[in-house]
């Protein structure tokens, strides 16, 4: 990938360009942006092109942030830059957000990329995306050690007239905290809980050496999501099976529950849960 600008240092005249772009050799993405050789675009070979397109003063931000820090998976879209002032015109598959600056402890590197840092990141999802997103990147962001809760509110106590600053902090206070979820199902599940005012559980923690979804800790109730791709398999099964009996041993109860029941049978779910939840709560009070 390669830019007028870059071309232009290296020698290479207007004519001369407009030439390799005839026979082949440059193939425009973008106005004065090309790849070389072949059209195919490289992995984060639209970053790329969407960066030099947008000029020095771009840094990847909003949902391409988010992707490159794994906060939260975007596969399809617009590249999305951020651009100090008004400098930088609009491209065909990028969506330019311009700010009054973009500080340099709001800029990092990933992948040889100018990235929006987490915080700056999560800011800027918050304005775009719902609640639920904001909370897995929230917790994601936790849960990668990119920041801390406390880094976070000194990052948004100083982030004076954004509207995503009320946004951050209701994900960041949410009791129990943001929850970190693996997959679609589980946020499913940890919404119908928060619906139906049940207490908030421990997601994806540590037990008796093992992972689990879901934990009350002190009515010693545990949730599993299964999803097909994960427990199709003898395999998983079987192992499965065995983390059951051995926390039974240890006298949890382990409540399964797939895809297809948290879709179309939510409110059996929750009855489920919180009739278990009830029984054990009352078992552990005599």
């Amino acid at each position: 990938m390669v830019s007028r600008e870059q071309l232009r240092a290296l020698g290479f005249t207007e004519a001369a360009i407009a030439h390799r772009v005839r026979r082949g050799r440059l193939h425009r993405i973008h106005r004065g942006v090309y790849a070389v050789g072949y059209p195919e675009l490289p992995p984060l070979g639209r970053e790329v092109a969407a960066l030099l397109a947008c000029g020095p003063a771009a840094v990847l931000s909003h949902r391409s942030a988010a992707g490159l820090l794994y906060l939260l998976s975007f596969a399809t879209g617009p590249v999305e830059v951020t651009t100090a002032g008004a400098g930088s015109r609009s491209h065909v598959g990028v969506r330019v957000h311009r700010s009054r600056r973009v500080g340099p402890q709001e800029k990092t590197w990933r992948q040889g990329l100018p990235v929006t840092t987490a915080p700056r990141t999560l800011l800027d999802l918050a304005e775009t995306v719902g609640p639920t997103h904001l909370e897995q990147a929230v917790a994601e962001a936790k849960h990668r050690r990119l920041v801390t809760a406390a880094a976070l509110l000194a990052y948004l106590d100083g982030a004076h007239g954004r509207r995503g600053v009320p946004r951050v902090r209701a994900a960041l206070e949410r009791e129990g905290g943001p929850a970190f979820t693996r997959s679609v199902a589980e946020r499913r599940l940890l919404s119908l809980l928060r619906a139906a005012g049940l207490p908030a559980p421990q997601v994806n923690a540590s037990l008796a050496g093992y992972e689990v979804d879901f934990l009350w800790a002190r009515e010693r109730v545990v949730a599993e999501v299964d999803g097909y791709a994960y427990h199709s398999s003898r395999g998983a099964f079987e192992r499965d099976r065995r983390r059951d009996a051995d926390l039974g041993d240890l006298d949890h109860r382990v409540i399964r529950f797939t895809w297809l029941q948290l879709r179309c049978e939510p409110l059996s779910v929750v009855a489920r849960l919180a009739g278990a939840l009830a029984v054990r709560a009352a078992g552990h009070s005599l």
